[in-house]
């Protein structure tokens, strides 16, 4: 999927905001919950396309998940009211977003679906069960590395199983007790990213990236920046996961405020990173050769100020 895209980076954790495999929650206004952007209409677009084509694929929902879902309806509808009027002009019975070419019916079924094709995140709910927090509905269109189908119903633990530093670790141990003591109208937000060799929202298989030592090392990869929130349901108790993909042309580091900054935060984020860590990212042949290029552009630009 190919898009018009901004030299402007909206989010940058891996300048060294947000470390990787760690928690990394804070709260937000509920104002800043969702984020529509300049990229809403190919986004949409491709989630309309994806639903045509692979349903199966993008949304999975357990039969007793109906009243959660419009619970979740709700919630987006009320905030684009309240919040996102230049985006999304919002009736009693519908939804229109003039920028996208979308009109949307919000008594369509089943909710979470409708909901998700309303705005740029993806939906995930989380119910609490014997076994911890379970995956029991989701519309997801944009997945990093991950498949609904081979996640779907799934508790945490098992979810992320492949994760390094999750189970039995202190991360895993701090998302448990988050997840237990969160309160509804409470909003936590967090960072996630990875180096991707494309542009592509739907990504569900692994990715590995391969650079050669050239000049141009940076010219064709993306910083995939996941701004993920959580927030409790106060009807159902669950749990509903938004994810936000960002797409960052690493071409354009060196356009951004502070870039050199940027760069050198991005090499310590690398070199930080265990084998273990390197190779779940897809980056246990490549970090060296990335960090090398990064230094360089650094250099490049502190000389030139």
């Amino acid at each position: 999927m190919t898009e018009e895209r901004s030299v402007h980076f909206q989010h940058r954790p891996y300048d060294g905001t947000s470390q990787p495999f760690t928690v990394g929650l804070k709260p937000v206004a509920e104002k800043e919950w969702l984020e529509p952007d300049t990229f809403l209409k190919p986004h949409l677009a491709e989630k309309a396309r994806l639903f045509a084509e692979r349903p199966d694929d993008v949304f999975r929902a357990e039969p007793d998940t109906e009243a959660a879902q419009a619970e979740v309806l709700g919630l987006v509808v009320e905030h684009l009211r309240q919040f996102h009027g230049s985006t999304h002009d919002v009736s009693s019975s519908s939804v229109s977003i003039p920028a996208a070419g979308r009109w949307i019916d919000c008594t369509d079924l089943p909710a979470l679906k409708t909901a998700s094709l309303m705005v740029q995140e993806d939906l995930v709910l989380m119910r609490p069960g014997q076994e911890g927090y379970r995956l029991v509905a989701a519309s997801l269109c944009f997945p990093s590395s991950w498949s609904l189908g081979q996640k779907f119903g799934l508790s945490m633990a098992d979810i992320h199983e492949t994760v390094p530093d999750f189970n039995g670790a202190r991360m895993g141990q701090m998302v448990a007790r988050l997840f237990d003591n969160l309160k509804p109208g409470q909003i936590l937000c967090r960072f996630n990213w990875s180096v991707y060799p494309d542009e592509r929202l739907h990504h569900p298989g692994a990715h590995h990236i391969e650079v050669e030592a050239t000049g141009q090392v940076l010219a064709s990869l993306f910083l995939r920046v996941e701004r993920q929130t959580l927030r409790r349901l106060s009807g159902s108790g669950d749990i509903l996961f938004t994810i936000k993909i960002h797409h960052d042309p690493m071409a354009a580091l060196e356009g951004q405020t502070d870039s050199s900054d940027v760069a050198s935060g991005l090499s310590r984020q690398l070199l930080a990173l265990s084998s273990e860590q390197l190779r779940y990212k897809g980056l246990h042949t490549s970090r060296d050769t990335l960090v090398a290029a990064l230094h360089e552009v650094s250099e490049r630009l502190r000389h030139s100020d």
